[in-house]
């Protein structure tokens, strides 16, 4: 099976295809640099991402505080993070870069004061 991609890790914007059998990596084509070729093969082996969504302040000058994960998520956990998320309530006050709560180990940090 062949997987085609834009390459987001840098401005060029590669056009990268990653040819795979078996769960195997046969070969990467269409990259410009040795992190885009990284990045395409993680994309199909191992995907991850931030995940980012607003929080409930109580007490706040604002209803909600923005947050995300302080590194990257398997692509399959998030629907669990976001639950997770969604039943978490903060206390003001919330400062930016606070950490707010811990998930599996991964840290949610606060991205806007309330």
């Amino acid at each position: 099976m062949i997987y085609r991609f834009t390459c987001i890790v840098c401005p060029l914007g590669c056009s990268i295809e990653v040819e795979m059998e078996n769960g195997e990596v046969l070969g990467v084509t269409g990259h410009t640099c040795p992190r885009g070729m990284e990045w395409a093969i993680e994309e199909v082996t191992n995907p991850r991402r931030v995940v980012m969504s607003v929080v409930p302040v109580e007490g706040g000058a604002l209803p909600t505080v923005s947050v995300k994960t302080a590194e990257p998520v398997p692509k399959e956990k998030i629907p669990e993070l976001m639950k997770f998320l969604a039943k978490l309530k903060l206390k003001a006050p919330v400062n930016v870069g606070q950490v707010v709560a811990e998930w599996e180990g991964i840290k949610i940090v606060a991205t806007r004061g309330a």
